[in-house]
C-alpha cells in the first residue's frame, strides 16, 4: 500500500464501477481458476474460524447473553449456532456466530492488519445450512474470493485509523463471498455489494475506548449485513450499482477518495491474493504480537526472571499509544477484551510466563497480582519509525534490569506472520485446543472427522456437514 495515493477524479466519461469487477469474478471464478495456494489458505481459514467461535462460547461471559436474544427471536431452524447448538434463520446465526469469531481476537488477519474471515465465515455456513447443501469447492471458492476482494481493497487504500477497517471492508468482501454460496448472478452479486455498503459501519473508537464488550463482538454486525444483503438481492432488490466509486461512494464517504483502483484491479480473476492471510499464534491483538515475541525471546535468551526487571519501556508508534493510553487502564484492564488491546499488558503476561494464551484473558488472569506487578514497571514512549502505514509494523522494547543493565530487542520475525507463518499442524492443534473449549463438549470422534473433512474438503460433497459434526 502507497503512503502517497491521491484523489482519483473520474474520467469525464462514464466508467463502470469497479464493484461490476468484483462481481465478474465472485460469479465466472470456477474453483480451478485459484491457485493451490489460496484455496488451501481458504480451508485454514474456515478451520481456524469456526475453532475461535466454538471456543468463545465459554471463554467469553457475554456470548451467552447475544446467543439468549439471538433464540428469543425464534423464527425458522435454517442454520446452526456453533458451541451453545440449536438453529435458528440464517440471519441470526450469521449474527451469533460473527459475534463469536472475533471475541477471542484469534482470528485470522491481513498482513497490513484486520480480519477477513471473522466476516465471511459465519456468513457463508450460515447460507449454506440455508440452501441445505453446497460442495466443498463452492465454500473454498466463496472464501477464497472473499479473501482476496477484502485484502484488494485493504492493501490500496490510505487509513486515517478513523472507521474500523474490518467493518466497512468486511462487508462487501463477506457479501461477495455470500453471494457465491448462494449462486447468485452478476446483477444480483452487485446489488448485494451495493445493499452491503448501505451497511458499512463501525468506528475505531471500539479500539480506542476501554471498558466496552463490543470490541470483541463486531464481526456480528458485518456477518449479519452481509447475509442480509445476499438474501435481499437473491429476491432482485437492486442496490446501488456504483456503491464503490460513486461520488458519495464508500472510497468517497469513508476513505476522502484516496484509493488505488489499478492496484485493486491488477491481475483480478487471476491472481488471488487468499494465500497472504495469516494466523495468530496469541489471542490477542495483531499489534501486541510483536512485543509479546520480543519480551519473550529477550527473557529467555538473558535468563531474566521477572524480579530481575527494573522496567520496561515499550516505543510505540501512532497506533500502538492508543494501546497504551491510558497508561493506568491499560497496565491493569477491568475487561478481557481490553487486556487483548493492552500492550502492556500483553508484554507483562509474557515477561512472566514466557508466552500469551486463552487462559490469561479471564476475568480471574486479569487479577494475577505478580502480572499486575510487572506490568506496573512498563512505560511507553513514542517512536515514529513504529507507524502503521502498511503492514503491521515491529514493536520495540527496552528492558533495564535492577542492577543497571539495559537490553534491547525487536520482535521480528513474528510467529504467524510472512517471515514464520505457520502451517498445518499448527491450524490442527489450535483447532482442537479450541474445540475444547466449547460450552457444550463436541465428542472426540466428531472433532477428529471435521478435521478430516476440512482437510480434503475440496472432495466433499456438502460442507455443511462440518456444521453437523461440531454442534
Amino acid at each position: 500500500m502507497s503512503t502517497t495515493l491521491q484523489p482519483k477524479t473520474p474520467a469525464p466519461e462514464a466508467r463502470q464501477d469497479i464493484a461490476e469487477d468484483f462481481a465478474r469474478v465472485t460469479v465466472g471464478t470456477r474453483f480451478d481458476d485459484i491457485d493451490e495456494a489460496s484455496r488451501d489458505r481458504a480451508k485454514q481459514s474456515i478451520m481456524d474460524t469456526l475453532g475461535v467461535m466454538i471456543a468463545a462460547s465459554s471463554l467469553t461471559p457475554k456470548v451467552r447473553a447475544i446467543t439468549d436474544l439471538t433464540l428469543e427471536m425464534g423464527g425458522r431452524e435454517e442454520a446452526s449456532i456453533l458451541g451453545f447448538g440449536g438453529k435458528v434463520p440464517a440471519l441470526n446465526a450469521a449474527f451469533v456466530n460473527g459475534a463469536m469469531a472475533h471475541c477471542l481476537d484469534f482470528d485470522d488477519h491481513a498482513p497490513e492488519g484486520h480480519h477477513p474471515s471473522s466476516s465471511i465465515v459465519p456468513a457463508t455456513f450460515a447460507l449454506a445450512e440455508r440452501r441445505g447443501t453446497l460442495s466443498g469447492k463452492e465454500m473454498i471458492a466463496a472464501t477464497a474470493i472473499g479473501h482476496d476482494m477484502f485484502l484488494r481493497i485493504r492493501r490500496n487504500v490510505t487509513w486515517k485509523q478513523d472507521w474500523h477497517l474490518t467493518t466497512i471492508v468486511g462487508v462487501f468482501s463477506a457479501a461477495v463471498a455470500a453471494a457465491r454460496v448462494m449462486g447468485l448472478n452478476h446483477a444480483q452479486t452487485v446489488s448485494a455489494i451495493g445493499i452491503a455498503g448501505n451497511q458499512a459501519s463501525g468506528t475505531m473508537e471500539l479500539a480506542y475506548g476501554t471498558g466496552s464488550e463490543l470490541r470483541g463482538m463486531y464481526a456480528g454486525f458485518v456477518s449479519k449485513q452481509a447475509t442480509l444483503a445476499a438474501l435481499m438481492a437473491e429476491r432482485d432488490i437492486v442496490g446501488p450499482g456504483s456503491m464503490l466509486e460513486g461520488p458519495a461512494g464508500f472510497f468517497q464517504t469513508y476513505l476522502d477518495g484516496i484509493y488505488d483502483r489499478d492496484g485493486m484491479l491488477a491481475g483480478l480473476g487471476q491472481d488471488f491474493t487468499g494465500h497472504a492471510v495469516q494466523f495468530k499464534a496469541w489471542p490477542s491483538c495483531g499489534l501486541t504480537h510483536s512485543y509479546i515475541h520480543a519480551t519473550a525471546r529477550l527473557m529467555a535468551e538473558r535468563n531474566l526472571m521477572p524480579n530481575d526487571i527494573e522496567k520496561i519501556v515499550v516505543h510505540v508508534g501512532d497506533f500502538q499509544e492508543r494501546l497504551c493510553t491510558p497508561i493506568e487502564d491499560r497496565r491493569a484492564p477491568k475487561v478481557p477484551v481490553d487486556a487483548k488491546f493492552s500492550i502492556p499488558y500483553c508484554v507483562a503476561v509474557a515477561a512472566f510466563r514466557g508466552t500469551v494464551g486463552l487462559a490469561d484473558f479471564t476475568e480471574e488472569a486479569l487479577t494475577n497480582p505478580e502480572v499486575l506487578a510487572v506490568a506496573e514497571k512498563i512505560t511507553a514512549e513514542p517512536d515514529p519509525s513504529g507507524n502503521w502505514a502498511a503492514r503491521l509494523p515491529f514493536g520495540r522494547i527496552t528492558v533495564t534490569t535492577n542492577d543497571g543493565q539495559t537490553f534491547e530487542q525487536i520482535g521480528d520475525n513474528v510467529p504467524g506472520e510472512s517471515e514464520a507463518p505457520m502451517d498445518w499442524t499448527y491450524i490442527e492443534q489450535k483447532f482442537r485446543e479450541a474445540v475444547s473449549f466449547s460450552i457444550n463438549p463436541v465428542p472426540a470422534d466428531r472433532v477428529d472427522r471435521a478435521v478430516a473433512l476440512i482437510r480434503d474438503l475440496e472432495n466433499a460433497e456438502d460442507a455443511t456437514e462440518i456444521m453437523r459434526l461440531l454442534t
